[in-house]
């Protein structure tokens, strides 16, 4: 079933046993990380897990974020990680802490041959800004929060749809469907034409499901609860 998709998967992670691994599943197209999942993975030297994937992993496109807060050092650091690698893509945040946009900066980079990777934007107006900035430069992603956009209540199908719409404008840049919450939204990614979408390896487990008859899933699922009550010798 997931052949058949013409969105592409990008594995999304900090575990470098697991992202190796997975470079050889012949679903994953791509890989995205950030500085958040890096922590939570207890990783404290940056620039040597980079490079320890990147002596394994040549080919696939694979993001790493700037973590400055002001323009000149996010510079800085996005032309350093840039230089790990031919596949590699910066990720440049779409504003600083304090909401200052992060917009003319991509373009420097992009217009100088940086690939980046626009991360964080969640509305319409972002995405406008950013696919300008990024339209006569290198191959580029603009990352879209779709499931956090849901998370506030709000359907991200339409904000997708629309950002696929003005991103013809940069016929170099892919839209990328972030932080999704199930196995659902790589239907919907699909079905609005998106290019990209991410997935943590906990959510990458669950594609197997992708299609599955519903009625056998059904029966799984009592077969589940008969299994697992048994197992603990409930008594009434």
């Amino acid at each position: 079933m997931v052949r058949e998709l013409d969105v592409k998967i990008f594995a999304d992670g900090a575990d470098l046993d697991a992202i190796l691994a997975l470079a050889a599943d012949e679903r994953i197209s791509g890989f995205t990380t950030n500085p958040t999942l890096m922590w939570k993975a207890g990783l404290t030297d940056y620039e040597d897990f980079a490079r320890r994937l990147l002596e394994r992993i040549t080919v696939h496109p694979i993001s790493f974020e700037v973590f400055a807060d002001d323009e000149s050092e996010i510079r800085r650091q996005a032309l350093k990680i840039a230089g790990w690698g031919e596949n590699v893509y910066v990720k440049v945040p779409v504003t600083t802490t304090d909401g200052t946009s992060m917009a003319p900066l991509a373009r420097e980079l992009s217009e100088a041959g940086v690939k980046v990777n626009v991360t964080a934007l969640f509305t319409v107006a972002q995405v406008e800004l950013i696919t300008e900035a990024v339209r006569d430069g290198a191959p580029s992603y603009i990352s879209v929060f779709a499931g956090r956009i849901a998370d506030a209540g709000v359907d991200p199908l339409p904000i997708m749809a629309r950002a696929i719409d003005i991103m013809v404008a940069a016929p170099r840049s892919e839209l990328i469907w972030a932080s999704p919450r199930e196995v659902l939204n790589v239907v919907q990614a699909e079905q609005v034409g998106c290019h990209v979408i991410t997935m943590t390896h906990d959510l990458l487990k669950k594609l197997d499901g992708l299609g599955k008859d519903l009625g056998q899933f059904s029966l799984e699922t009592v077969q589940m609860f008969r299994r697992d009550a048994v197992q603990a010798g409930f008594t009434l």
